[in-house]
């Protein structure tokens, strides 16, 4: 009874260490440097890399500024996690920066992590620190500490500080101007010169000169040269006689010429509108005496049935434009002001920091 109650606590035992290599062999802590040798001040990276099976509760060690009398931490990578294997295990990396002061072969022991409270070390380090070798022998082999130096002004410190400045002055300039404005509510009066209308005598003259002026291109055109010679008469009439020129016909304007009691420039007028109805629907080329002719009638035509008016000066009328700015004006005059404002103080800001920054 003894010997068999015997066996199975052996064997119980074996299987626990069993178990417990097994564990322990899910965890591994493993630790470098980038870095063996360093000179005083250099920095090097130490990487802790811990691989575990997911779901435990892992406590990294924690450290202050100093890793071991002689060796500094000046900064850490927040720890990174990688799952592995189908999420069944998880890689945490954490990195350290560290220096030395202090010239010495230092021995890094092992860092310690727990998993589930359970403690498990990493491989040790090293770490060699040397200084600068300095001849002592020479006297100028040794400085000292050198003063601070100014740094000469450039072109290119000052263009920031240009541009506020300038934007200070198109601000000043503007702000006061909108204020005005905004408070200045009052009817808006211009002033407008009305020109007296003149006799459409001169009116059709006027176009004749033109007309004259421009002959040479009715030898190439005879058609356009009539259209609007025979269209200026039309407006003149229409604005003379009274009756709707325009919309007539050559026969039915000769007709209604017909009625006034001096027709001594009928015939003249006759032998010009035919022209003019044979060149815009015939197709026919007249002579070049033969439009100077047309011309010269349509002037006489003119002269004779014009009615002379007293020229009248012009007139100068005071009106209201608009009865006071809209609502909507006065807004956006007020965000203008309240926009223009900000930049200012925004580049105001601007030059004060650059002249302190630069200057003091």
């Amino acid at each position: 009874m003894n010997v068999f109650f015997k066996k199975h606590i052996i064997l119980l035992a074996l299987f626990a260490v069993g178990i417990m290599h097994y564990a322990a062999a899910q965890v591994t802590v493993n630790a470098s440097i980038d870095s063996l040798q360093l000179y005083i001040g250099e920095q090097a990276r130490i990487k802790l890399e811990v691989s575990c099976p997911s779901g435990k509760q892992l406590d990294m060690p924690q450290y202050d500024w100093m890793l071991i009398d002689g060796i500094e931490i000046v900064g850490e990578v927040k720890a990174d996690t990688q799952y592995l294997n189908k999420n069944s295990h998880v890689l945490v990396t954490h990195e350290y920066t560290v220096t030395s002061f202090d010239t010495a072969f230092y021995y890094i022991p092992p860092f310690e992590v727990l998993v589930d409270s359970q403690s498990y070390a990493s491989n040790p380090l090293a770490l060699k620190v040397y200084t600068f070798a300095i001849d002592t022998t020479e006297v100028n082999a040794i400085f000292p500490i050198k003063a601070v130096a100014e740094c000469p002004i450039r072109l290119s410190d000052l263009w920031s500080m240009l541009w506020a400045i300038m934007l200070i002055f198109v601000v000043g300039a503007l702000v006061p101007y909108l204020l005005l404005r905004y408070k200045d509510n009052k009817p808006i009066l211009r002033r407008v010169t009305i020109a007296p209308k003149l006799p459409p005598h001169q009116v059709a003259l006027q176009e004749m000169t033109r007309i004259k002026e421009e002959k040479s291109w009715h030898r190439e055109d005879p058609k356009q040269y009539y259209t609007e010679l025979t269209d200026v008469l039309r407006a003149y009439m229409e604005e003379r006689f009274g009756f709707n020129a325009k919309e007539m016909t050559s026969d039915e304007i000769l007709e209604r010429l017909n009625e006034q009691p001096d027709k001594e420039w009928i015939d003249e007028l006759k032998s010009l509108f035919s022209m003019s109805d044979l060149v815009k629907f015939a197709k026919y080329k007249p002579l070049i005496n033969e439009g100077d002719m047309h011309l010269i009638n349509a002037v006489d035509f003119i002269n004779k049935t014009k009615v002379e008016v007293a020229p009248t000066a012009p007139v100068v009328q005071e009106i209201v434009v608009k009865e006071g700015r809209s609502k909507q004006e006065r807004m956006l005059l007020l965000a203008g002001i309240v926009v223009l404002s900000i930049c200012g103080l925004a580049a105001l800001y601007v030059a004060l920091s650059r002249i302190v920054h630069l200057f003091f």
